[in-house]
């Protein structure tokens, strides 16, 4: 069943150490084979080559008749999963995990677990009262005949127990041993590696080792062989949808036993996520308001205002400031075709009363152009018309913080308000466009152009004048055919500067939004500068998990996890913290930015995008500071891990 010949292994420890030299084994199938040597003869070495655990320096070893010398890890893993049942001095039980749970660990690496199986072993081993007791709720004993049942659950051919009483006091080694009799006369073959010849005498046969030699192989009782030993079927571990269930489990036990540390260690992510969230909030709150703000005022929109005009065209040489009249605007439609609406704007300041209640307001006085090309027809009662505005009507349309400050709950429309002492009927509420900053677009009244001009401002001039193009196409040409045209309409000279500047409010939507994007990419890098620190905390973390948890890769893979199998299970936990950190985080930076944007009023808006990357870079930042820790623990050889300190 098991063959090895000049089998050599040899340890670099600054010198080479050769603890097997030459070994030459032919165990056969159904045998109950002690191995007997003092302390550093290299019987566990011998045991551990037998198991997978360890490589042999050279020589070959052949197994059901294959050559297994040189296989790849997911090989060696379905054999030790498969054909070989391992038994440890020192148990190797998880302490987190009940009696029943860590017999049917190795059942992970199948295909499916059948806890039925387990509940079978442990009864067969006299644990049937003690399933769902864990490691420390049991004796040594008791511990030992987990371990032994752990080693049958998945079947196999050849079970190997190293120092299996070494712990244990004398009645209770009797029990163990009765165990491994029973098995052996069940066909199993049993290989056991002790010092103790008590131990060594339950064994049909005593193999003695020194010095990495055998000396001395002597038949206690005969064995009856099988002689019918087919050729073993290699097959790679695959990954299986039990082992990522396992995995996943395994990686919350380890999360929540370690609360504090967890926590910790998720709040460079919840900080970093949280961050990321509030500056992407205020950066497209801003954005949004920018918009907001300039789509008020309409589109394809350029706004005429005076320029100061400096006789003799000395730069720097104040001058008078040009005045607009209501007239030209008229002049510029008929010349410019593709002008296709205008508006004037004369401003000021005035006092709004009614009855006990008084408010300080801007009010504009325009045309009722207005209403249609600054997104202003008023969603309650009307605007005034062309024929009121000619006739000097003291009617006005009140935004509706003015409403909301000297009318309350009552309906305005038809009152009767006092503007500058002056009476005024209140004829429609204005949509309502919000606040930016300190400029509240909702604060003003409206008034006819001429109502305002003539008897609340005392004006014969104009603050500016709107025109509103066909489309975008014309904005660059209407800009520069605007200032010829009122350069002839004003009889300015040509040694004179333009008498009137052309602004596009689209512009200075491009720069803002420019700038917002600027300060939005600032606050994220610093954002994300915090999750990058987040994830170093991270990969710490799971360092220190591999050094704690090594004995348990050193188990798991001795019971058939594949490199893989180590590297999911690590780098699961990684994922499952960053990603409870990052919900967290949105959480947390979610509510952030809405009490943000209630303390200090700005625009708060959280795009979807924004949870959406913030989610993905916290994943990302747990697989990639995941990654490292868990290769390293996916590397590690199985006995170097069990023998970890």
């Amino acid at each position: 069943m098991i063959k090895l010949s000049k089998i050599r292994k040899v340890y670099k420890m600054g010198e080479e150490l050769e603890v097997l030299k030459g070994v030459d084994l032919e165990i056969k199938e159904g045998e109950f084979v002690a191995i007997m040597g003092p302390s550093g003869s290299g019987k566990s070495t011998l045991m551990h080559i037998i198991g997978f655990l360890d490589r042999p320096t050279s020589g070959k070893y052949e197994i059901l008749q294959r050559d297994v010398t040189n296989l790849s890890d997911s090989e060696l893993a379905y054999l030790r999963s498969r054909v070989i049942g391992f038994v440890f001095q020192q148990f190797n039980l998880l302490s987190k995990l009940t009696a029943l749970d860590n017999v049917c660990l190795p059942q992970i690496y199948l295909d499916k677990i059948n806890p039925e199986r387990g509940k079978q072993l442990l009864e067969k081993v006299g644990l049937g009262n003690r399933m769902n007791h864990r490691p420390n709720q049991l004796s040594g004993g008791q511990q030992q005949r987990v371990a032994i049942a752990r080693a049958l659950i998945n079947d196999p051919l050849v079970v190997l127990a190293d120092e299996p009483t070494g712990n244990l006091a004398s009645d209770q080694s009797k029990e163990i041993m009765d165990i491994f009799t029973k098995l052996n006369d069940e066909g199993k073959t049993v290989i056991i590696v002790t010092h103790e010849p008590d131990i060594a005498a339950f064994a049909k046969r005593v193999i003695k080792i020194r010095d990495g030699n055998i000396y001395e192989d002597i038949i206690n009782r005969k064995s009856e062989f099988k002689n019918n030993v087919a050729k073993i079927e290699l097959k790679k571990s695959k990954f299986n949808i039990q082992e990522f269930i396992e995995n996943t489990k395994t990686s919350f036990k380890s999360i929540i036993s370690n609360k504090v540390r967890s926590f910790l260690t998720m709040l460079g992510i919840i900080i970093g996520v949280a961050s990321l969230i509030a500056m992407l909030a205020v950066g497209y709150g801003a954005q949004k308001s920018i918009q907001a703000s300039l789509s008020s005022l309409g589109s394809n929109l350029l706004m005429v205002f005076p320029a100061r005009v400096r006789s003799g065209g000395v730069s720097g040489q104040r001058g008078d400031v040009s005045r607009l009249r209501i007239e030209y605007a008229e002049t510029l439609k008929q010349k410019l075709p593709y002008i296709k609406n205008y508006d004037v704007n004369v401003n000021g300041r005035v006092q709004a009363v009614y009855k006990d209640q008084n408010t300080n307001t801007s009010v504009i006085g325009t045309t009722p152009n207005y209403a249609t090309m600054r997104n202003a027809v008023p969603y309650y009662g009307r605007f005034f018309t062309k024929s009121e505005d000619n006739s000097l009507r003291r009617v006005c349309v009140l935004g509706q913080t003015v409403v909301n400050d000297i009318f309350g709950d009552e309906d305005p429309i038809g009152k009767e308000i006092k503007i500058n002492r002056k009476n005024f009927t209140v004829i429609g509420i204005l949509p309502q466009k919000g606040a930016s900053g300190m400029n509240d677009q909702d604060d003003v009244i409206i008034v006819p152009v001429n109502t305002a001009m003539k008897i609340l401002l005392g004006r014969d001039y104009v603050n500016q004048i709107w025109v509103e193009v066909e489309s975008a196409d014309y904005i660059d040409r209407a800009m520069e055919d605007i200032v010829k045209v009122m350069r002839d309409v004003m009889n300015t000279p040509s040694y004179k500067d333009d008498p009137v500047s052309v602004f596009n409010p689209s512009d200075i939507k491009d720069m803002l939004n420019q700038t917002t994007q600027t300060f939005s990419l600032l606050l994220g890098i610093i954002a994300g500068i915090s999750l990058i620190v987040g994830g170093i905390g991270i990969m710490n973390i799971m360092l220190v998990s591999v050094v704690e948890r090594t004995k348990e890769i050193g188990l798991r893979k001795a019971i058939g996890a594949t490199k893989r199998a180590v590297l999911w299970q690590f780098l699961i936990e990684a994922v499952i913290v960053s990603v409870a950190g990052g919900i967290i985080g949105i959480i947390f930076g979610s509510a952030t930015s809405m009490v943000l944007g209630k303390v200090t009023k700005w625009s708060i808006y959280i795009p979807p995008v924004a949870i959406i990357m913030s989610f993905s870079f916290s994943v990302i930042v747990g697989v990639v500071f995941g990654f490292w820790p868990a290769k390293k623990a996916s590397d590690l050889e199985p006995i170097e891990a069990l023998r970890y300190e």
